[in-house]
């Protein structure tokens, strides 16, 4: 992965609409640089939000993951809880096709 020289942190680049129709290679380039969204305007006003598709898809990991930890901690809060040896069984299981 490519360490951004643009990106700083709680800032977002913003650009305006133009900039895709006049240097669209530029503009693609600048969007595989950060993993940032950049927020794209249109008459002064906010538009879109444009970003690469590898950093879409790795924002998109991680709010699933960030979904699966809050179901757990919620598990956890209410004693759900398992013990080891059944955890374990139940993948070994689901390994071998048994589930």
């Amino acid at each position: 992965m490519m360490l951004n020289r643009i990106r700083r942190p709680g800032l977002m680049i913003v650009k305006p609409s133009s900039v895709i129709r006049s240097d669209y290679k530029g503009f693609s380039k600048l969007c595989h640089e950060t993993d940032d969204p950049i927020l794209i305007t249109n008459n002064d006003e906010n538009d879109l939000v444009v970003m690469s598709h590898e950093a879409f898809c790795r924002r998109e990991a991680w709010i699933r993951l960030q979904a699966k930890l809050s179901a757990t901690d919620k598990q956890i809060a209410a004693g759900e809880l398992f013990e080891h040896e059944e955890v374990f069984s139940h993948l070994k299981e689901r390994i071998h096709g048994q589930a």
